[in-house]
């Protein structure tokens, strides 16, 4: 906590993510903890399945892309209208009676890589929401010939609920070819062992994946002819995924086209998926740079855990409109903060790692629905979840890594909650002293714009 503190004393909060090197370290999932004084840590796969689910609309990003390009043959051009891919008509009908209109940035860089003839290995890298599924998809199912009665398209995610969210587009995309064919490969889902697999794509997981291919021979993976990883970084990073990734890409054909998707890679896993894919274009975000440019930021000091209360009391005194975000460092910091503003009267939601998906889920409806202004949350939600009407965010602890030194990616993601439909100029104001001074300068500056506050001891 130190380091963040000195930090903000010798540099202007937002340069804060520029300025700091820090190596981050993901903790396991502490959800076997019982006294909740771990840090609460969000699962990827998890958060991946919030944000399909939630999702109304593809985010338009703003982040450049970085192509490398190590096939001569992949085409470099992009494409603004899904006519100019020139794809089936029944597959159109399909894109657009999914509310498609255009493509989005990485549907009009990729598609035309992904659909080329030969085909060509991609590994690509996106923002959640963004429509890599839609992308992916449109490519396994052009690829399918129906005259060919067994599986040609393997499709693996992390966890039963995003293979269930996959197929839910295929179906969608497709629902004008019905001759194309498409089945399960998950828990509960059984089949003849007596009989091989006739349907053109299977979406599922890695391990029943491995049953029907290689423990039961109930298709032939060497036919194969796409072979697609969504959430690479999560599939790539945990160990069991890891290796049976690794046994299923074996089996494959080299001619196989190999397509890599995720929202996130860190370098080990670039690495690795350099290493098992030939020759692939990649497209990739830029670096992230601090997406603060409409957010006026503010930080108080505090002495003491009840300071920081007081301070909250203040804070959300001042909001008129809106939502807030109030982020703990630990489900027992949560847990006790939601129970103190209970108290006095506020009507608050509490969310954290405690929750299964369908309790956050139930949760987060609810907040979106404005049946509570307030929602008390960890890390679990610091990325990728958008709610429109938020219009603050209170750090109540600032984001630490395992270490103990400040996480300023974490930080940027939590602050990017709010901010996303605004314009104005950023305004950095150091106050530190409250009550008083916090409610005076935002009166006096007649703040109406988004704006975050941080709060420390």
């Amino acid at each position: 906590m130190a380091d963040w503190v000195k930090k903000a004393e010798d540099q202007e909060v937002s340069k804060l993510v520029n300025q700091l090197n820090i190596d981050g370290i993901l903790p396991e999932k502490s959800g076997s903890n019982s006294d909740g004084n771990e840090p609460d840590v969000a699962d990827p796969a998890e958060t991946s399945l919030l944000i399909k689910i939630l999702g109304k609309g593809l985010v338009n990003t703003k982040l450049s892309l970085d192509i490398q390009q190590k096939n001569p043959n992949s085409p470099l051009h992009s494409v603004k209208t899904f006519e100019a891919l020139h794809l089936k008509p029944e597959l159109l009908k399909g894109i657009y009676a999914m509310g498609f209109n255009t493509p989005s940035k990485i549907q009009e860089t990729a598609l035309p890589t992904l659909l080329a003839d030969p085909p060509q290995n991609m590994i690509a890298q996106s923002q959640s929401g963004t429509g890599k599924t839609a992308a992916f998809v449109l490519a396994m199912l052009s690829r399918v010939n129906v005259n060919l009665n067994y599986p040609q398209v393997l499709c693996l995610s992390p966890t039963y609920e995003l293979a269930i969210q996959t197929g839910e587009v295929a179906a969608r995309m497709g629902q004008f070819c019905p001759e194309i064919k498409l089945r399960f490969a998950v828990r509960g889902e059984e089949v003849d062992r007596n009989k091989k697999i006739t349907e053109h794509i299977l979406i599922g997981t890695p391990g029943k994946m491995l049953d029907w291919g290689l423990k039961f021979r109930l298709f032939k993976m060497d036919k194969v002819s796409v072979f697609v990883l969504d959430e690479a970084d999560v599939m790539i990073a945990t160990q069991g995924h890891h290796d049976q990734c690794i046994r299923i890409h074996k089996m494959l054909s080299p001619e196989c086209q190999m397509l890599f998707f995720s929202a996130t890679y860190d370098k080990e896993v670039m690495d690795f998926a350099r290493l098992i894919v030939s020759e692939p274009t990649i497209i990739r975000l830029m670096r992230e740079e601090e997406s603060l440019d409409n957010i006026k930021q503010y930080y108080v000091k505090c002495k003491n855990e009840d300071g920081k209360y007081n301070a909250i009391q203040n804070v959300y005194g001042c909001i008129s409109i809106g939502q807030a975000i109030i982020f703990c460092h630990t489900r027992r910091t949560a847990a006790w903060l939601a129970a103190k503003m209970t108290s006095d009267g506020h009507s608050v939601a509490v969310l954290s790692g405690d929750l299964t998906v369908e309790q956050r889920l139930a949760v987060l409806d609810r907040f979106r629905s404005g049946l509570e202004k307030v929602l008390i949350t960890t890390n679990v939600l610091s990325r990728g979840i958008d709610i429109e009407q938020v219009t603050i965010v209170v750090n109540f602890d600032l984001p630490v890594d395992v270490r103990g030194n400040a996480d300023c990616e974490t930080y940027l993601h939590r602050i990017g909650r709010t901010g996303r439909f605004a314009s104005d100029g950023t305004t950095v104001q150091r106050l530190l002293d409250i009550p008083k001074q916090i409610s005076n300068s935002w009166k006096s500056q007649n703040l109406s714009g988004l704006f975050i506050a941080t709060l420390y001891q």
